[in-house]
């Protein structure tokens, strides 16, 4: 059976902060054109390679990467909130297929997502419970991360397991590309409080949560103005990774990618294409693959060089 690829960025503030009209229109369209894609492959099973903003995944037990045999969504910021459609059988047979290519993850019983995971899946199938998934996180926000290269394995065993189940496996990416909006860094935590809410804050209050959100919508805003000193955009960087994972002879060339260069050269959340090297390495994983669509826009407005790509296996 073929596997088809998806990845796209996403963004808690596409809801809340608007870029100039003909740029939305034309996020909207290569959106639109994606879940065409997707609705005419209409697979049989998705895995969803994803991050975390503290809000599932805290340092009181932060594992590099995590399968989810359940799932739950919290819902912020106006993404879908309940139960994803966990393919429980499936979850298992990948995660026995990653651990057996040597590559250590977890497993989760009870995964709490965020809208990292939500969103794609919204955009893509209409919800988070349309389709069996399994979802899979990567840290990216998190230090210390995982070097490149296990990512890059990590998606090929993904892969490999996948292309077992002789289904229609759609592989989604979610994240990226370059964007340093103000999610928290334990490196900077100033305060005890700091501190602890980043090892454990679960279930914050709605008030709690109501306040980040709006931090983070000012911090757009300013940031959109040319009003703040977040690490700038950078679409160089972002089409040469555009361009190193869409040619699958140049895919394997992300070993030599560093932790510090992600951050130095695209912002501190950059490190969220780690879903994208993933989940082209698990489509490469079953042979040769063409990209069919790419569009990319950097959006100020929403704190990121955002893209949405698609492709198929070729053999």
């Amino acid at each position: 059976m073929p596997l088809a690829l998806c990845c796209l960025s996403h963004s808690p503030l596409m809801e809340y902060v608007q870029p100039q009209a003909d740029v939305r229109g034309r996020v909207d369209d290569a959106l639109a054109s994606a879940r065409s894609f997707a609705r005419d492959f209409d697979p049989e099973l998705v895995v969803i390679f994803a991050p975390d903003h503290y809000n599932g995944f805290f340092y009181d037990m932060m594992p590099p990467f995590c399968i989810g045999g359940r799932a739950q969504a919290i819902g912020d910021f106006k993404t879908p909130e309940g139960p994803l459609s966990v393919d429980h059988d499936a979850a298992l047979a990948i995660t026995r297929g990653v651990l057996e290519a040597g590559i250590d993850t977890a497993l989760s019983e009870d995964m709490v997502v965020d809208h990292g995971f939500s969103q794609p899946l919204d955009i893509l199938l209409g919800g988070i419970d349309k389709k069996p998934v399994v979802p899979v996180f990567i840290n990216s926000v998190a230090e210390p991360f995982a070097p490149v290269s296990r990512i890059r394995q990590l998606g090929e065993a993904v892969g490999r397991a996948a292309a077992a189940m002789d289904k229609r496996v759609l592989m989604i990416g979610s994240g990226g590309l370059s964007h340093d909006p103000p999610v928290p860094r334990m490196a900077q935590a100033d305060t005890e409080e700091k501190v602890r809410k980043l090892i454990n804050n679960r279930n914050p209050s709605d008030e709690a949560r109501a306040a980040r959100q709006a931090r983070t919508i000012a911090a757009a805003e300013a940031f959109a103005k040319g009003e703040s000193d977040m690490h700038p955009l950078n679409p160089e960087w972002d089409n040469l990774v555009l361009d190193t994972l869409g040619d699958p002879a140049r895919r394997p060339g992300v070993d030599g990618w560093t932790t510090d260069w992600f951050a130095e050269q695209a912002g501190n959340s950059a490190h969220e294409v780690r879903t994208w090297i993933a989940a082209y390495s698990a489509l490469a994983a079953a042979g040769d693959y063409q990209v069919t669509s790419r569009f990319y826009e950097a959006i100020e407005a929403w704190i990121a060089g955002f893209a949405v790509t698609t492709a198929v296996t070729t053999a």
